[in-house]
């Protein structure tokens, strides 16, 4: 017999009863039965109820046992005493009699409890992360992330996409977050940078002549994080094709995506025709262009309304035609509990309020608004967003650059208090369309809007001959309930092409050659049209396993602040390293 086992946890049932085994394990949980032991032995695969009694020789060694000591035990397969299965177990018909016991691993007392899914401390479950990894449901969102990102490596290659693999050690890029520097000991005072994203690395791949190109890509960006973005690093979904247009990233794409949604989706539908929705529609229905379309709300505008109507604030604000009014439907929200809720939710996102209509039986509107503008445009505004008695509508009003993402917060917070958003379920969407430059009022110029590297659309003619911030670009999002999952475009392939976009943005010829060298040549000699994309793999795990926090996906992630308290990173290093790398530190005053 094998020294540790015969068999896993998970693996035991009635056609091995009567046959003596070997399991090893931890000791998930104890329970003390007038004296007789029963013991929830847990391995990678399962569980398997042990069972140890006064008569057995392993019985004086059983009653030392502790939560989470590895154990090996030897015993006899029988069925359990009728009544007593567990049918939620694979292995809930069987146990082990216990005839000898051997400790493999003894625990200290422990810091966090793994039986059960208790909440508990960020802080203590990062420092202990080994330990938060065995509790059931993690341990099953880590073992998802896999079979996800295997899932993800069949359907590109079932496409035609082949993996290789770019450098971590690369070029410090100015675009962009922050960089990760990485010192040069070789290179006195030179640095290298781990990688933001393949982004020239792909782009280059395909200028030798490959035709498609992914890998499951480790990205580095110094960004502070957040629930949806973890600190440090990330993995993505990296790809690129040859000799193709907008449609033909889309047709290899969305089946991927798709795929793997309707693989890991438990039977939640996903979405199999997605729509296309232009940037400026999707800050202009949902107030973002990541729009969760699990939401039935569609916001309109209605400034004709209440233009030159008895609610002087709105129509004063309308006297600039830049100005404009929205509304944010409430279907059911019609009273005046919930739209005096609403009202003061707003004025603690700072706003001075959210106004309302409420519609009564009889299609009357009531509310400080109604009373304002009169029945007849109540009516209208009623009739133009298809409400009916007992609805609300709730208003923003103002220059729409500056409100729209609170009015999309605004809608987003109207469909989940009034129970509208269909949880059970994956909605994707193309976003299209992006600006190609938006202006930066910091540094009052133009600025890229999304990638520097993505063809504009009309090409050369548009940044020569339009205004730049009507150019649209060849760049496109992913959305999934509220997420952004990937972002990519078309690139922009011809060198004067290139210049000429960055130049717009305030960059002239020969800091494009020195940021962007390798490119900038490469397009010199013969570059084909190319376009692609990349996906947040974490991002889809995430929507996948149903956790709104990242770190519910990932092995061993930082904390809040950026720091990996298992290892203890980021820590100080000797004198010598730095002495190697010729660095002098320059630290703070405290």
């Amino acid at each position: 017999m094998h020294r540790y086992r015969s068999h896993t946890c998970g693996q035991l049932t009635d056609a091995q009863v009567g046959a003596t085994v070997r399991l090893s394990g931890w000791c998930h949980r104890i329970r003390d039965h007038g004296g007789v032991l029963f013991i929830d032995l847990r391995d990678h695969y399962g569980l398997t109820q042990v069972v140890v009694d006064p008569d057995s020789p392993a019985f004086a060694g059983a009653e030392k046992l502790r939560a989470e000591w590895v154990v090996r035990f030897d015993g006899k397969v029988r069925l359990r005493p009728e009544g007593t299965e567990n049918a939620d177990l694979a292995t809930g018909r069987i146990e082990i009699y216990a005839t000898e016991l051997e400790v493999l691993g003894p625990a200290a007392e422990l810091p966090l409890p793994v039986f059960g899914e208790q909440d508990y401390p960020e802080d203590i479950r990062l420092r202990y992360r080994f330990l938060d990894l065995r509790r059931e449901r993690i341990h099953n969102n880590i073992m998802t992330r896999g079979r996800v990102i295997d899932g993800i490596r069949r359907r590109m290659k079932d496409q035609g996409f082949f993996e290789f693999q770019t450098p971590i050690l690369t070029a410090s890029s100015p675009e962009g977050a922050r960089d990760f520097l990485v010192p040069s000991r070789i290179h006195p005072g030179k640095f290298y940078a781990l990688p933001q994203a393949p982004q020239q690395y792909k782009q280059l791949i395909m200028m030798s002549g490959f035709d498609r190109y992914f890998q499951i890509a480790p990205c580095f960006r110094d960004e502070d994080p957040r629930a949806d973005r973890l600190p440090g690093e990330f993995y993505q979904l990296d790809l690129e094709m040859s000799f193709v247009e907008q449609e033909d990233v889309f047709a290899a794409v969305q089946p991927v995506i798709t795929g793997v949604f309707e693989e890991f989706a438990n039977g939640k539908p996903v979405t199999k025709d997605w729509p296309r929705i232009p940037y400026a529609e999707a800050l202009r229905k949902y107030g973002t262009d990541k729009p969760d379309l699990r939401n039935p709300l569609v916001m309109q505008n209605v400034s004709e309304h209440f233009r030159g109507s008895g609610f002087k604030v709105f129509a004063r604000m309308l006297e600039d035609p830049k100005n404009e009014v929205w509304a944010i439907p409430g279907p059911t929200g019609g009273s005046r509990a919930f739209c005096d809720r609403m009202n003061a939710w707003a004025q603690g996102e700072g706003q001075p309020g959210l106004g309302y209509i409420m519609w009564r039986e009889g299609g009357e509107g009531a509310g400080p608004l109604a009373n304002n503008i009169g029945p007849e445009r109540t009516a209208a505004i009623r009739a133009q967003l298809g409400l009916q008695a007992g609805d609300a509508a709730f208003f923003v009003a103002g220059d729409p650059a500056k409100f729209y993402k609170f009015a999309g917060v605004a809608r987003t917070k109207v469909g989940e208090e009034l129970k509208l958003v269909d949880t059970e379920r994956y909605e994707l969407a193309w976003i299209v369309d992006f600006p190609m430059y938006e202006w930066n009022e910091e540094e009052k110029k133009v600025d890229f809007s999304h990638n520097p590297f993505s063809m504009p659309q009309g090409g050369l003619d548009a940044l020569t001959g339009q205004d730049p911030l009507t150019i649209k670009a060849f760049q496109y999002d992913i959305a999934c309930n509220g997420y952004e999952i990937a972002s990519g475009g078309i690139r922009n392939h011809r060198p004067e092409a290139m210049v000429k976009a960055f130049e717009i943005a305030g960059y002239g010829e020969e800091t494009v050659v020195e940021r962007f060298g390798g490119m900038y040549r490469a397009f010199q000699y013969g570059a084909p049209p190319h376009g692609g994309m990349a996906a947040g793999i974490d991002r889809i795990v995430m929507l996948l396993c149903g956790v709104t926090n990242l770190r519910e996906i990932s092995l061993f992630p930082m904390n809040q602040q950026a720091l990996d308290l298992l290892m203890g990173a980021p820590s100080e290093v000797a004198p010598k390293q730095l002495r190697d790398l010729h660095i002098r530190l320059n630290l703070p005053q405290k």
